[in-house]
């Protein structure tokens, strides 16, 4: 029987996309911008990943530190819509200029 050693990157970008939409945004673009892999880098960068942002239910602080300081900045002219409580506004709007969003959906707004 023959075995075949098949790698993730080994796979058509087409298969990764499938793969990678079964996925929150957030997560895709946490782990794989900046992970010195150029592929993948720019495959987590379609607006497909960068459009609409949800943040809701993110409460790993080493996870949001990184968007802000990150990440953001890096996809900031593809996001069109954030998704997040009110206690993220402030940083989100600090952290770069949005040339593109259109919609703000504010969760736990009296909380």
């Amino acid at each position: 029987m023959n075995r075949s050693n098949v790698h993730l990157l080994d796979l058509p970008n087409e298969i990764l996309l499938i793969v990678l939409r079964k996925l929150n945004n957030i997560d895709v673009l946490y782990s794989l911008l900046d992970i010195n892999n150029g592929p993948l880098d720019i495959l987590a960068q379609e607006k497909m990943f960068t459009n609409i942002l949800n943040f809701v239910h993110t409460d790993d602080i080493s996870l949001i530190d990184r968007f802000f300081t990150n990440i953001l900045p890096r996809i900031n002219h593809n996001i069109k819509c954030f998704i997040l409580e009110p206690v993220l506004l402030k940083r989100i709007l600090l952290a770069a200029v949005y040339p593109n969003l259109t919609e703000f959906k504010l969760f736990n707004f009296e909380q």
